[in-house]
């Protein structure tokens, strides 16, 4: 069974990673490109913004309850239903343009998508030794921003046609399932006795209690991403700046990370985890705070995107590696649904939070909101002293 070839840990690697490419994809592309279509319809940004939380609301809903699955019928089964929802529900969108069957639609697709989401990200943690735990989990932060950083791309065919990005990444995803039927079904590691003997409960106690810090940085990087790409197409529009540098600048922000995932991933296993979190995100926190004084130069902020999202793109990963050596290895599973419950909460507060601030705090607000969340980063993990806070240092 061990030596089948669709068993064998690099082709299953390979297909886990392009299953977060395409994670990140579906993500990166619905929330500039309905943005984009509900402006133009006349909606606010607050509305927008509400609009646009629905997505995460779906992720957040399916948190709770993914794990018990993942564990029952294995990794594969729960990707491969995933896939099929995100496959219909995008095919819907184009059907009719109303804004709340657009939200219930964005919610079906953040279940669906955390159902690949968490399934791979479960397995590649689970199978991956400490060794290259760095490597594998920069590997797929990449691909996740990658695909987040091809989504917004799709925003130029709705000049040929707005039916036409739904159905390219619907049949996109179609592809994917099908290669994906070549996988070999696993489950994750034999922890039915310590799930029973904590509970749910305890045992997200006792993650949070080890690790209550490594969940800011992936609440922090949902609240980014998502109000840079849900609420800042609105926010440049509204300061007049043309939809052809918004395409630029969003996906500069995530080219940065997708450049710099893989080598901080390896100097994190050097220096540590918190240490690299916390001088990314001060450094991060003086860029976006800077950005109000130079916004009318646009090249200027684009390239202070691509730096940012170089020094902040692997906030996601890197929160998730420092989890996984916090916590016990049975407990991993747990830590990836505390994981995916701080992304969501900061990717509902981002385009909310955006929303409200260009409606009523105007220039620059959407900067200021960033800025000053990861000096809040920075001070908490300044406080944070974690049983196994310099493991990933050794």
């Amino acid at each position: 069974m061990e030596n089948h070839q669709n068993n064998q840990p690099a082709f299953r690697f390979t297909m886990l990673i392009i299953m977060v490419f395409v994670a990140g994809f579906i993500q990166g592309m619905l929330l500039p490109l309905l943005a984009i279509l509900l402006e133009d319809a006349g909606y606010s940004s607050a509305m927008n913004g509400l609009n646009a939380i629905a997505l995460y609301i779906g992720v957040l809903i399916a948190s709770p309850f993914i794990e018990h699955p993942v564990r029952k019928f294995g990794y594969k089964p729960v990707i491969s239903i995933g896939l099929i929802c995100v496959i219909i529900t995008l095919l819907l969108f184009p059907l009719w343009q109303s804004f709340w069957l657009w939200f219930i639609l964005r919610l079906i697709i953040g279940i669906a998508d955390n159902m690949v989401h968490f399934s791979t990200q479960v397995w590649i943690t689970s199978t991956s030794s400490k060794a290259v735990r760095g490597r594998n989990v920069a590997i797929y932060g990449l691909a996740f921003s990658a695909g987040f950083a091809g989504g917004p791309l799709m925003t130029h065919v709705l000049a040929i046609d707005e039916r036409l990005p739904f159905i390219s990444a619907a049949l996109f995803c179609a592809i994917v399932w099908l290669i994906m039927l070549k996988l070999k079904n696993e489950w994750p590691d034999n922890v039915i006795e310590t799930a029973q003997q904590s509970g749910t409960l305890g045992r997200y106690w006792l993650v949070i209690k080890w690790a209550w810090f490594a969940f800011l940085p992936p609440l922090t990087f949902g609240f980014m991403e998502a109000a840079i790409h849900g609420s800042y197409p609105i926010y440049a529009m509204r300061m007049n700046i043309d939809i052809e540098w918004i395409s630029l600048m969003l996906p500069a922000f995530v080219i940065g990370g997708v450049v710099t995932q893989i080598p901080l991933g390896l100097v994190s296993d050097r220096l540590g985890r918190k240490r690299v979190l916390l001088t990314l995100a001060f450094l991060g926190a003086v860029i976006f705070l800077s950005i109000p004084f130079y916004e009318q130069h646009l090249g200027a902020v684009t390239l202070a995107f691509l730096i940012a999202g170089g020094l902040l793109g692997s906030f996601y990963s890197l929160g998730l590696m420092y989890m996984a050596d916090l916590v016990p290895k049975q407990l991993l599973p747990t830590g990836n649904v505390l994981i995916a419950i701080s992304f969501s909460l900061g990717s509902m507060l981002g385009p909310v939070t955006g929303g409200i601030l260009i409606d009523y705090a105007g220039r620059g607000s959407i900067y200021y909101a960033i800025g000053f969340l990861l000096l809040v980063v920075v001070i908490a993990g300044s406080l944070f002293k974690g049983v196994n806070d310099e493991s990933s240092a050794d």
